[in-house]
């Protein structure tokens, strides 16, 4: 008997000191940050890079994105198939073009999905993928205090879930950080964890962009099959003058 309460208060105690050696939500979070954002800029960030998306089927889409956030400023363009749109957002106004041309006709506009509420879906877009973990600090967002150790991939990472408020999102995030160096290189979400739904993401590679360590490469995955849906590759700018 003596023995057994001896086993079992070593084990209570292992496994008090694995518990105390996790972080809450919030200081695993202002870790991660403090790698990605050493000089705290992200809010007043102002800078531009590339993007190129390549899908399963060989195909291409480069695109040149231009965030001042204090200016209120986003700028985007693309090209696919020869075909370059641009759009601009700027404290509240929005401009569209096509292949250099202000004039679009409602024709094209509509053949190439080119209006303003898609521009600001794209700002946003490139603003929260390009900006985490930074903007896991925005309102609406919904840290669990609870962190986790999981491995994923065959490696162990410190493992953060986050929600949103219901005007915000519905979906369920988890961030994967390295244990070490807190450098986020993974990312997942689920509409639904029971079936399972949604995409994982992994990050390889980095590249510094106006003081902001952002992933070098982002390939995309469904949870379900572990299908390859395609890889954001971060860039110089092609189209910038």
């Amino acid at each position: 008997m003596k023995k057994l309460i001896i086993a079992i208060a070593g084990i209570l105690s292992i496994s008090s000191s694995l518990s105390a050696q996790l972080l809450s939500g919030e200081e695993l979070l202002d870790k991660a940050i403090s790698y990605h954002d050493p000089n705290n800029s992200w809010s007043s960030f102002k800078g531009n890079f590339g993007v190129t998306m390549s899908t399963p089927d060989g195909k291409e889409r480069i695109s040149d994105i231009v965030l001042n956030l204090s200016g209120e400023y986003f700028q985007l363009i693309s090209e696919k198939d020869g075909v370059v749109l641009k759009q601009v957002l700027e404290k509240g106004e929005c401009k569209l073009m096509l292949n250099g041309n202000a004039t679009v006709s409602e024709e094209d506009k509509k053949k190439h999905r080119l209006t303003c509420e898609r521009a600001n879906m794209y700002k946003n877009y490139y603003t929260y993928l390009y900006g985490l973990p930074m903007k896991l600090k925005d309102p609406g967002t919904i840290i669990d205090p609870k962190t986790q150790k999981k491995t994923f991939k065959g490696k162990e990472y410190m493992v953060l879930k986050v929600t949103y408020e219901e005007e915000v999102g519905g979906d369920i995030w988890y961030f994967y950080f390295d244990p070490k160096t807190y450098a986020m290189e993974v990312y997942q979400f689920f509409r639904d964890e029971s079936k399972p739904d949604g995409e994982y993401i992994l990050l390889t590679g980095e590249e510094e962009v106006s003081g902001i360590k952002m992933p070098k490469i982002r390939a995309w995955y469904y949870n379900k099959d572990d299908k390859y849906l395609g890889t954001d590759v971060l860039t110089k700018s092609t189209y910038l003058e």
